[in-house]
């Protein structure tokens, strides 16, 4: 058997998956080498999908946006459908990596390679992200916040491809906020990124939205901070209180980028830069 495959359509591309679930899917292929030298892709078969031109596209539709699994970072920051409607996104494919990469790397590929510091992830969690997913046989639509299961463990069925991110339109948000925390402040993987909305009513908070990637095994929606700070009176929040919610709820990991006290640290004052600035 070959060890690589080109699709030339979408058909063609699941009807491989159907016949052979152990393949690879490539699509940007930026994390090629990386894994190559961690010697993680040994007898590994090859599904090339980026010729797929139905995948590249960002569509409006009446409910929101489709973005076809294949776009690029690229195509995103330079779109102005996303940047009027979903700007958290362009921030962070803007903030991703560098030129060559916001070329060439896709967000469904960013998805799919499940990585815990992908910096686009935060965001499609506090946007209520839906992903489609497609066999030969049939299409189905699930949370982003329910596909990752664990680390590089994912609700993708044998045969699925992911084609497409569905960005529902929600309410207006008073604040939109990403940060990226990282060694450099250029093509540096994060030490901790977060996504953040927020809504008001007067001085209360009406509704919130915060997501936080490179801390746990899969990027997490906050849901413990959101419930506990809907209904508050933002100016009277006391940072001693937010500080010991987020101790008693958030366990960082210890990895070679940094150490669970510094990433704990860091989402304490990005929580506090969120909601004072």
């Amino acid at each position: 058997m070959k060890e690589y495959l080109k699709a030339s359509s979408l058909d063609e591309a699941l009807n491989l998956l159907s016949k052979d679930s152990q393949l690879k899917v490539l699509a940007g292929g930026t994390d090629l080498m990386v894994q190559k030298h961690a010697g993680s892709l040994s007898d590994v078969r090859f599904l090339d999908i980026n010729a797929l031109p139905s995948l590249k596209n960002i569509n409006e539709k009446d409910w929101g946006i489709a973005i076809g699994a294949l776009t690029t970072y690229r195509q995103i920051l330079n779109s102005d459908l996303v940047l009027a409607e979903f700007p958290l996104l362009a921030q962070a494919a803007r903030e991703t990596a560098s030129v060559a990469i916001q070329n060439r790397g896709t967000l469904g590929g960013n998805i799919v390679n499940a990585s815990p510091a992908g910096d686009s992830l935060p965001v499609l969690l506090v946007y209520n992200a839906l992903l489609e997913l497609q066999t030969q046989k049939e299409k189905r639509n699930i949370a982003y916040t329910d596909f990752h299961q664990g680390y590089k463990k994912m609700d993708l069925r044998s045969g699925e491809l992911l084609t497409q991110i569905l960005l529902p339109k929600g309410n207006t948000w008073d604040r939109s906020y990403f940060k990226k925390v990282g060694t450099r402040k250029a093509q540096s993987i994060s030490k901790v990124v977060m996504a953040a909305l927020l809504k008001m009513n007067g001085e209360t908070i009406e509704d919130v939205r915060i997501a936080l990637g490179s801390i746990a095994a899969f990027p997490l929606r906050c849901r413990f901070l959101e419930d506990f700070l809907k209904g508050q009176q933002l100016p009277l929040l006391k940072r001693e209180e937010l500080d010991r919610l987020i101790e008693q709820n958030i366990c960082p990991m210890d990895d070679i980028r940094s150490t669970k006290e510094y990433r704990l640290q860091i989402v304490k004052n990005l929580v506090w830069d969120f909601l004072k600035a």
